[in-house]
């Protein structure tokens, strides 16, 4: 063959057919703006300019920081914990239902906070599961309507994590605080006969506790709270003036929430300081003031039974 004959049959030989890089077989000419590799339609990630890779997208996207809400919280794109304890309060009430009619109300007698078996019988799961149960559907109406209310906007300011902690914290604290003024009134109770047992259930702990943070994270955003502010008053009007209310699970509640609230608000004061280290410390030591207490009745109130019990 001749070196002419050569050159001739090299020039009409085709060129090699681009492919992505991801995907070998597939045959393309798009390239990324930012390393030139070349990319098929399912590789194309819309930049400024053109189109990235995913590799050059994610490599970008490490800089970034995630999006945080006002008080420091992962950003949310709807309220999924407002929504999760609403639906655990309707299910938790149609279970009511569904036991009243088979058994009697069995379940509302086991699950309702009642102080005197945590005490002795140490069934502390009460302290929470009270707060998925209510007394009536005026009852569960009520708590769902300002959970729906006041608990989308909270959620939006605190984030997910912060305000379910929020939630089940207050509802603790109104069920601890049942339990400390259980034991006074034992303490203080002339024969055995006397000592105070009161059952409750309803999720007003938690509801007061939103009431709480939600007044204090809005006047730290400087927003009008008049409204809030009168909710609460007439709710603190019921809560003493109609009998039969627990008003220490509300109390208990909104202490909590005042307490959560203005630590998730105000707190870092130092500028620079983490904010997320400071609410979970908040949040802890709170915890561990509830535990404190629980822990403290308990003993006093076992004791008490023990003298009421020798003294008869």
């Amino acid at each position: 063959m001749s070196a002419e004959d050569s050159g001739t049959e090299g020039a009409g030989a085709a060129p090699a057919v681009p492919t992505c890089y991801r995907h070998p077989d597939r045959e393309t000419y798009v390239s990324c703006t930012r390393c030139e590799r070349n990319i098929c339609p399912d590789c194309m990630r819309e930049a400024a300019v053109g189109h990235q890779c995913p590799d050059c997208v994610a490599e970008g996207n490490r800089g970034l920081r995630a999006p945080r809400t006002v008080l420091g919280g992962k950003a949310v794109s709807a309220p999924y914990a407002t929504w999760t304890f609403l639906a655990l309060m309707v299910l938790g009430y149609v279970a009511q239902l569904v036991d009243e009619a088979v058994s009697g109300g069995m379940l509302t007698g086991a699950l309702a906070m009642n102080p005197w078996r945590v005490i002795v019988q140490g069934d502390w799961y009460l302290l929470i599961t009270a707060a998925f149960l209510h007394g009536g559907v005026l009852h569960l109406a009520f708590n769902g309507f300002a959970l729906y209310v006041v608990g989308r906007q909270l959620e939006d300011w605190l984030g997910h994590l912060r305000f379910t902690v929020l939630w089940l914290l207050s509802a603790v604290g109104g069920s601890v605080l049942s339990m400390a003024v259980a034991v006074a009134g034992a303490v203080a109770a002339p024969t055995p006969a006397d000592i105070p047992v009161q059952l409750s259930v309803g999720a007003s702990g938690a509801i007061f506790g939103l009431f709480g943070a939600v007044l204090l994270v809005g006047r730290r955003l400087r927003l009008d709270t008049r409204f809030i502010l009168g909710l609460l008053a007439v709710n603190l009007l019921i809560t003493f003036l109609v009998p039969g209310i627990s008003w220490t699970a509300h109390i208990g509640g909104l202490a909590t929430g005042l307490v959560l609230g203005a630590g998730f608000a105000y707190l870092p004061r130092r500028e620079g300081a983490s904010r997320t280290a400071a609410h979970i410390a908040v949040a802890v030591a709170w915890a561990v003031v509830l535990a404190a207490v629980a822990v403290a009745s308990a003993v006093i109130g076992t004791d008490a039974l023990m003298q009421q019990m020798t003294a008869a």
